[in-house]
């Protein structure tokens, strides 16, 4: 029998034994600084990965465990307290000596006694022989009848609105869900036979992760989330009935709601399905080799299937670029008609090309698992697939494999061959960035298809490609806190995980300016807008556009951008006199971008730009549209609308500015947006737009509009039905746009634009933002906004 560590009193000691052997096992964690459940694993050799396992067991018909096979403990401690003694405080007297002298004797006496009594080492050396240790004989036994309760088949119609509840959650100022971990017990049929064998070292990794979380709670009564401890990642050796009655007896079943289990090899012979088999009603199912037939979309969870070479096998990073293979493919027991064709691409590429499979004339001892062999050539895997550029990920007998994590880890693309199946953690990762998928039907063409790609873009595929394999592939850990992660931010919405964070790695993150928009929160209201006029010497128009917008109750300071170097801007007495601070700033050169200079002044998260002929909009309008930008402030929300339209004469992009209800472009001469894009505007612009924008002074708010489109990838809002935008008083000479080339300049811009970005990020809509009750006959006390222009 194996030699035991010290156990704390009250905790539980469980492991994997059946009748015919047994292996006494003795758990030990560090005290933990809270009371709640841990979970511990005793040290064992690593077992042989989870397929191979699955595979011998079926090929051998029994489900008994090999030597090397571990049998996991589940410790769970108990809340404990040991209460130290009560001092006696001293007490205060004016007495004779002798009843002084008496007090101290008795006072003494009691702390002598106390620290006799509690003092650490009589705890150690009761533990030595005192405490009562739980064997796995103790584990609770669940006797499962041939008519225990079976849940229904998974219900493919399940969402989160329909199957989920929510309301378990309740409110939490952290925003992380609790999860709750069931205790383990040995679930047995009738004749006492044993249900499921032991845990694997895999699924004890999991619960061990999870148990160590922010996520986790040992109160069954706050949890939002359930983990049962039975193991279901490998279907194989699962009896299915069985092991379905077996999660009906879950305390909180209720018919799988808010449960969540974890299977990474769903299926088995002769169908090899994609989903777990075992009946479990509404529960949520992390799967390693969902179809889009079997997956629920945004209520399951398609995670990677683990592999043990990945975790074992240290492979360096290897810098990017071109390598000696352009072609690889290093998986074993492939179906022919893929091996056909990987071996015609071979033939025809020769050393570019180069295709493995398993190794028949390896000496005794060597793992076969770690070699590859093509012809007499033999090749250590998987440090082989750091030699090649794009490796083949196909389809097994399951969908999901695990040479795609092996794949990641060497920095190699992967090229997914592999109809309808749903690459892990894809609701929040971008596989686009780090993959090929290619149809089954274009395998023949895939060596023409790879070479297409830009070697730029190659190496930034195979930055990803590490990167997603560090982050969310390299242990088992790391796969169930990106699960919970996924879940959590369904529950939790305002505080979701933006794409960037899922997908940027590090070293390509901005370190000096975040984007402070990925929370969808509305800004302060106390904080109002900063609205910037950019001015050339219209001072009277000037004037009366200060006077306007300082009507504006949300108007927190006023920025004046003097463009014109010729002329000095008004004497101070002559300026409105308005009720919020107004600043004057002298610009070096006269350049439209001046207005969307990040200015220090701007201490607002919302800014509004105007021009300073635009004195038709009202207070109300203005109000209006800042509280339409609180609700969305990731957007541009404007009231002049434009329309990008594709000529198909001219093959070419044009500008349109007729009244029509579909708009793409709100123009910057009166619009509100987030103060952050002032930054990328002025030092994030793609290509030469800037220094376009400035040589022909014009297209700035064009320039705006595709800068938050490309970014965000939303449209943008108008707002309030007015569409006149002219001033009364300003003519043909002081107008820029009303030159006869403006239309023609715009339309250009609306092209170079496009193909600087390389892609028309502009969206069109049909919506407007108008406020309630502006038009219905109400008295105008009722109304919020009743001086709103008409069109």
């Amino acid at each position: 029998m194996r030699s035991a560590r010290r156990v704390r009193r009250g905790e539980l000691e469980a492991g994997a034994a059946f009748p015919g052997w047994l292996w006494l096992t003795w758990c030990w964690r560090r005290p933990p600084v809270t009371a709640r459940s841990d979970t511990a694993v005793a040290r064992a050799p690593r077992p042989k990965p989870v397929a191979e396992r699955g595979a011998e067991r079926e090929a051998a018909g029994s489900e008994v465990c090999e030597d090397e096979d571990i049998c996991v403990i589940m410790c769970a401690s108990v809340k404990s307290n040991i209460r130290g003694p009560a001092l006696i405080p001293r007490m205060k007297t004016k007495h004779r000596i002798y009843y002084v002298t008496l007090f101290s004797i008795v006072l003494l006496g009691l702390i002598a006694t106390g620290m006799f009594q509690f003092w650490p080492h009589s705890i150690e050396s009761s533990s030595d022989g005192g405490v009562e240790k739980r064997s796995i004989r103790e584990v609770p036994v669940v006797r499962l009848t041939a008519d225990s309760p079976i849940p229904e088949r998974g219900d493919l119609s399940c969402r989160m609105h329909t199957c989920f509840d929510v309301y378990r959650c309740g409110f939490n100022p952290k925003n992380k869900i609790k999860v709750y971990i069931y205790p383990l017990k040995k679930y047995v049929d009738d004749a006492g036979v044993p249900v499921s064998s032991a845990i694997s070292r895999e699924y004890n990794e999991l619960l061990t992760a999870i148990s160590d979380s922010d996520y986790y709670t040992d109160d069954i009564s706050r949890a939002c989330l359930f983990v049962p401890s039975i193991d279901v990642l490998n279907q194989n050796p699962l009896r299915i009935k069985e092991t379905a009655q077996a999660l009906a007896q879950l305390p909180r079943w209720d018919r799988g709601t808010n449960h969540l289990l974890f299977n990474m090899l769903p299926g088995g012979p002769p169908d090899y399905n994609t989903a777990l088999d075992v009946p479990r009603d509404r529960a949520l199912l992390a799967g390693g080799g969902f179809s889009t037939w079997t997956y629920r979309q945004g209520y399951d969870v398609s995670i990677p299937v683990f592999s043990p070479l990945s975790a074992e096998v240290a492979l360096p990073e290897k810098a990017p670029g071109s390598r000696r293979y352009f072609l690889l493919s290093s998986q074993m027991a492939i179906h022919p008609e893929y091996r056909e064709e990987l071996e015609a691409l071979q033939a025809k590429h020769r050393e570019s090309v180069l295709v493995l499979d398993k190794c028949t004339n390896l000496s005794e001892g060597v793992l076969s698992i770690r070699k590859r062999c093509h012809q007499h050539q033999v090749f250590d895997y998987p440090q082989v697939l750091q030699e090649a550029t794009f490796c083949t990920v196909l389809r097994g007998a399951r969908l999901g494999q695990a040479v795609l994590s092996d794949v990641l880890q060497a920095g190699c693309v992967p090229v997914v061959i592999a109809d309808s199946y749903i690459l892990p953690f894809s609701e929040v990762l971008d596989w686009k960035r780090a993959s090929v998928v290619i149809p089954e039907e274009k395998m023949s063409d895939v060596y023409s298809i790879l070479q297409n790609i830009p070697q730029r873009q190659i190496e930034e595929m195979q930055r990803q490609a590490r990167w997603f394999w560090e982050a969310y592939f390299r242990s088992i850990k790391a796969i169930a806190l990106a699960t919970l992660q996924i879940i959590n931010d369904r529950i939790y919405p305002y505080a979701a995980i933006s794409y960037e964070e899922w997908n940027d790695p590090p070293a390509v993150k901005w370190a000096s300016v975040s984007n402070p928009l990925f929370l969808p929160l509305i800004p302060p209201q106390s904080q109002g807008f900063t609205a910037i006029v950019l001015t050339y010497d219209r001072v009277e128009s000037l004037f009366r556009v200060i006077t306007e917008v300082s009507k504006v109750p949300s108007l927190s300071k006023l920025l004046v951008v003097w463009n014109n170097q010729n002329k000095n801007p008004p004497e101070e007495s002559l300026w409105p006199k308005i009720r919020v601070p107004l600043k004057v700033v002298r610009t070096a050169e006269n350049k439209l971008s001046n207005r969307f200079f990040p200015y220090d002044e701007i201490e607002t998260e919302a800014v509004l730009a105007i021009d300073d002929d635009i004195i038709m909009l009202t207070s109300d309008e203005l109000q209006f549209g800042y509280e339409v930008w609180r609700e969305f402030p990731d957007r541009l929300v404007g009231y002049p609308g434009r329309l990008h339209l594709w000529d198909h004469e001219m093959n070419k992009w044009k500008y349109e500015s007729e009244w029509t209800n579909e708009v793409s472009m709100v123009l910057t001469g009166a619009a509100f947006y987030h103060k952050y894009f002032n930054y990328l505007y002025t030092y994030k612009m793609p290509g030469d737009i800037k220094n376009w924008v400035d040589a022909h002074m014009n297209c700035e708010d064009i320039a705006m509009n595709f800068l938050v489109a490309n970014v965000t990838g939303k449209a943008v809002i108008k707002v309030t039905p007015r569409k006149k935008f002219k001033c009364p008083e300003c003519t043909a000479i002081d107008g820029l746009s009303l030159d006869q080339t403006h239309m023609v300049e715009r339309s250009e811009c609306i092209n170079k634009f496009a193909s600087v970005f390389g892609t028309m990020p502009l969206k069109v809509v049909e919506h407007r933002a108008d406020p309630v009750l502006y038009k219905d006959d109400f008295p105008e006390k009722l109304k919020s906004f009743p001086n709103i222009g008409s069109l």
